[in-house]
């Protein structure tokens, strides 16, 4: 069944209602060779808006010194009230300042103080910590979030890129002193990274957050843009042009071509693009609330739209998960095998 824009999903164990398809604005004032025109990013959120979209992703570091924000913002105008506004915070603003950066209360307060202003609002519905920095107490992120939801600044929190273990960890610990727990969870999700199904995806599910995918086309491999030539480690003086970034990253690979190519099957017999058929795909998870669109212009924004029209059959289904499986690893290999059945002792049990 086609889904539509407005046909709105619980983020998380939130009562929040979001689309489920996000406006990423990476591209917004990213310059270079993979930045949106103003004219596109404008083109993009009306778009969005018409068609009932209301979730739109960005963060303090996309674009250059913060254009990202700051684009995002003049383009909702008053409209600002009828989207769920995500933004970010720990990457460096100030290189060089110890503290422009990072996880810690002050990094945080400044940064969504920062980001109220480009983005031209009192407050923000969705704030997530970009990524883990391995040295700030989990208590002085917990505190600090919950202290800027008791302010009104923030309403919802959000991580990103962090791991399973600290995410479930820090989750339990908000739930017990009754801070302000974690909504959502963003991170690479694709038919390129399915990594994160063995400890990141089932965590999320089971700890009440809405998992957010970024890159559900692995930075466009699964677009079926990229030939074996370009496989390669990537020339870091371009690293401005999305094939080097993909190249630096290691996305551009044999396997993921190989992937690609299974895409581009399937794409063919429904009648649908490459990217079409990625992106719905991650939408068939149980977990996913909401993929992140970062188009970089109209004709690809509207392209990826029709993700939400894209219906599979069994075996096509089949043939994009063979493609694209990863081994699961321990102790996942162990509990799906026979002696699993040891736990049971010949009783049936469901779970719901």
């Amino acid at each position: 069944m086609a889904r539509q824009l407005d046909d709105y999903r619980l983020l998380g164990r939130s009562g929040l209602r979001v689309s489920p398809l996000s406006l990423g604005t990476m591209t917004f004032g990213a310059g270079g060779g993979w930045g949106s025109s103003e004219a596109d990013a404008a083109a993009m959120v009306e778009r969005y808006l018409e068609r009932g979209g209301n979730f739109v992703d960005t963060a303090n570091f996309y674009g250059q010194m913060g254009d990202s924000e700051r684009i995002t913002g003049r383009l909702l105008g008053d409209r600002r009230e009828r989207v769920v506004l995500a933004t970010k915070y720990t990457l460096t603003t100030r290189p060089g300042d110890p503290n422009a950066s990072g996880n810690h209360r002050k990094s945080m307060v400044r940064s969504v103080e920062d980001s109220l202003r480009r983005l031209g609002t009192d407050y923000i519905d969705l704030l997530y910590l970009h990524m883990w920095d391995a040295t700030t107490p989990v208590a002085e992120v917990l505190r600090a979030f919950d202290d800027l939801v008791r302010q009104g600044k923030i309403l919802y929190a959000g991580l990103s890129d962090t791991p399973a273990w600290q995410a479930s960890r820090m989750q339990a610990i908000a739930e017990v002193r009754g801070w302000s727990q974690f909504a959502a969870l963003q991170i690479s999700y694709s038919l390129v990274e399915r990594t994160v199904e063995r400890e990141l995806i089932p965590m999320a599910r089971e700890m009440g957050m809405g998992v957010i995918p970024w890159s559900p086309l692995g930075g466009g491999v699964l677009s079926g843009k990229y030939a074996r030539s370009d496989v390669g480690a990537g020339n870091l003086a371009e690293i401005g042009t999305r094939r080097a970034i993909n190249q630096a990253t290691g996305r551009l690979s044999e396997r993921n071509l190989d992937i690609a190519e299974v895409v581009g099957e399937v794409a063919q017999e429904l009648g649908r693009s490459s990217a079409q058929v990625a992106l719905a795909w991650t939408l068939l998870n149980p977990a996913v609330t909401s993929p992140i669109v970062g188009a970089r212009t109209l004709a690809q924004f509207e392209d990826n739209l029709g993700a939400l029209d894209v219906a599979f059959d069994e075996g096509q289904l089949k043939r994009l998960d063979e493609a694209s499986a990863v081994e699961m690893g321990f102790p996942h290999d162990m509990l799906a095998s026979p002696a699993m059945s040891l736990t049971f002792g010949g009783v049936k049990v469901e779970r719901r």
